[in-house]
């Protein structure tokens, strides 16, 4: 019996484990771990952690923050990673106002705020019909919460200073898979198709009625895709 590959998942902002909980569920015997992405504000340094905790050869899911993760590992060491998935995420540096959007949430982490951060992104996060979704924003809340304000702090300085990936995606030599919600605000559909195109031989999955969360608002949309993706 060929012996299933491993896969590593690398979360988003201020995001755990329960990110996945959906996709974990559905891997059966597949060995699978969950990146701490929360010790170091540096996108290198997490990836070099991710790398030190994974096994010789692995797929490699990464979303939003874990997306910048995926790529610098791909960057240090491609010969280890032998599919990548990239949902909802992207390789372009930030524009000026998203940079002076992440110093206010900075800021307001320093300060222990993580409830008004909360309140300040979760609408953004999510697609417009799930605004109201009380269960979907005590999952987000939660996660935001159970990584707490020290490590929210150093998650997204990492993300500031990230380096910029798009001269790396025409090298990208492994089967790879784009996967966006069409309502995805923070990293829209235009980025995901650039990446795409970009990248030789992926596929572009572009999930109806999902935002930014795709994992969680849309389970079984991103199972679809990528239950068969990992093979």
């Amino acid at each position: 019996m060929t012996e299933k590959l491993p896969v590593v998942f690398v979360p988003g902002l201020g995001c755990t484990a329960r990110l996945f909980e959906a996709q974990l569920a559905v891997l059966g015997d597949r060995p699978a771990i969950v990146a701490d992405h929360t010790r170091h504000a540096d996108i290198a340094a997490i990836a070099e952690d991710a790398l030190g905790a994974a096994p010789e050869r692995f797929a490699l899911v990464g979303l939003s923050m874990g997306g910048y993760v995926a790529l610098e590992i791909i960057r240090r060491a491609p010969e280890r990673v032998a599919r990548l998935a990239l949902l909802d995420t992207t390789a372009y540096p930030d524009t000026e106002e998203g940079r002076a959007r992440r110093r206010t949430l900075i800021a307001a982490a320093e300060r222990g705020k993580l409830g008004s951060i909360h309140a300040a992104t979760f609408a953004r996060y999510v697609e417009p019909n799930r605004v109201a979704d009380a269960a979907l924003e005590a999952v987000v809340r939660d996660m935001l919460f159970a990584t707490g304000a020290p490590a929210f702090v150093r998650q997204m300085t990492a993300i500031l200073n990230r380096a910029d990936y798009e001269p790396l995606l025409e090298r990208i030599a492994c089967p790879t898979l784009v996967l966006v919600g069409e309502n995805d605000a923070p990293t829209p559909p235009d980025h995901a198709r650039r990446m795409a195109t970009a990248i030789p031989g992926a596929r572009l999955a572009v999930l109806p009625t999902t935002g930014h969360l795709s994992t969680l608002e849309n389970p079984d949309g991103v199972n679809a895709e990528l239950t068969p993706f990992l093979g």
